[in-house]
């Protein structure tokens, strides 16, 4: 019988019920999408390097050292000298190590210069490795790979030039070298995107007529004699390791931290992000709490919806008081009006998520690096959806009281 009275009730107010439905469906759809975005944006901005146990630069901070080696984000206090990271290069403990070399840009991309050994070793995504749309990686000296974010935004496909410039915000060009581009990297969702590449000793010949950041003379060198130079670096701006054995990372972290002939900084990927996600954590709560206002407006929209319809239910409420309805009847039938609609919201809502998800999904992951994985609801989100149930359990219980108070005799007088 309750059952009956409950669909008859929400039956004869269907729109009111309706739009209310949508209220609790669309709130319950935003707190939902702000979780799962939240939720895949720090896993793709902590997948964003990967297999990586230390990255080794000039001492300085160990969030200081992530940004401007990872996310190309802000500049070096110091360099590395090439014998400090030739010795580092040759301990034991090392499997693999990658140098890095930053400083100039195209068009406001930056240039990073490093081995062809960075396109086996770099990894994202847990163990995802870069891969080409098109063409490989340098095979010259005046080679080039671009990420994907660079090849779209400039147009530039297979064999054409690239002018690099001195600096980052700089009017000088090394236009007497130019390179041309031999790898487009396909779509990563990473910083690679947003970078050309070169080989360190394409970036040790761009500079053999620059000191102090500038031209030395007006001479130019020719690239052929360039050639023929021994182009080892003197310096690098930070360097990607691996090591044998998972063991060896804090003594060889150490080890470096100690070093005696210039002040290095030895950092753990996994630790500097989880310091830089803690810095801008305040966004994410921020973000958190918001789709718990929407929620809530929501329920109490729904709580002042049932409040507003008592004066026509008085007359439905008074005849079951004259029958001897219990006070926990009366409480239960607006309960279940209450927890009807909730469900129906919560339901609708999970439905236009996943909806969402299914045609956002790649355009997330192509536009802006962020991959949200189409996965079952966690038990946070569980947990939260029940807190909405009880919490639309709540607020049914004033327009329940209130009912209940109404008094009999004032429910069967007609006013005129």
């Amino acid at each position: 019988m309750i059952w009956r009275l409950t669909i008859g009730s929400l039956a004869a107010r269907a729109l009111t019920v309706f739009m209310t439905i949508i209220a609790i469906a669309l709130s319950v759809a935003l707190f939902l999408t702000v979780d799962k975005i939240r939720t895949g944006a720090k896993a793709s901005f902590t997948d964003t390097i990967s297999g990586t146990d230390l990255i080794v630069g000039a001492r300085s901070g160990s969030v200081q050292l992530l940004l401007y080696s990872v996310f190309r984000i802000g500049n070096a206090t110091n360099n590395v000298s090439w014998d400090s990271y030739s010795k580092i290069a040759s301990r034991p403990e090392i499997d693999w190590i990658v140098p890095i070399s930053l400083g100039d840009s195209h068009r406001q991309f930056r240039v990073m210069g490093t081995t062809t050994d960075f396109f086996e070793y770099y990894k994202y995504r847990q163990s995802k490795s870069l891969e080409f749309t098109n063409g490989a990686v340098m095979a010259d000296l005046y080679d080039t790979v671009i990420g994907a974010d660079v090849a779209s935004s400039l147009g530039y496909s297979i064999g054409d030039p690239i002018i690099v410039s001195h600096g980052i915000a700089s009017f000088s060009d090394h236009d007497d070298q130019p390179f041309r581009v031999h790898g487009i990297l396909a779509k990563t969702g990473t910083p690679v995107d947003r970078t050309v590449i070169l080989s360190l000793e394409a970036i040790e010949a761009i500079h053999v007529d620059w000191q102090s950041g500038g031209k030395t003379s007006n001479h130019t060198t020719p690239a052929e004699q360039i050639r023929q130079m021994e182009l080892r670096p003197k310096s690098i701006t930070a360097a990607l390791l691996g090591v044998k054995s998972k063991l060896q990372i804090f003594s060889l972290q150490r080890a470096i931290n100690q070093y005696n002939y210039e002040p290095l900084l030895a950092i753990l990927p996994g630790l500097a992000l989880q310091e830089l996600w803690s810095i801008i954590g305040i966004a994410e709560m921020a973000l958190v709490w918001v789709s718990w206002m929407v929620i809530l407006t929501a329920l109490i929209g729904m709580s002042a919806t049932i409040c507003s319809s008592l004066n026509e239910r008085r007359r439905e409420m008074a005849i079951f008081r004259s029958v001897g309805a219990r006070p926990r009847f009366i409480l239960f039938l607006f309960m279940t009006e209450s927890m009807f609609m909730a469900v129906s919201g919560i339901l609708i809502g999970v439905a236009i998520v996943y909806s969402g998800l299914f045609v956002a999904q790649p355009i997330l992951d192509n536009m802006f690096g962020i991959w949200v994985p189409i996965t079952m609801i966690s038990k946070a989100e569980l947990f939260a959806l029940f807190g909405v149930l009880g919490a639309a359990a709540l607020v049914s219980l004033l327009p329940a009281l209130m009912a209940y108070r109404l008094s009999l005799a004032d429910g069967m007088v007609v006013k005129t």
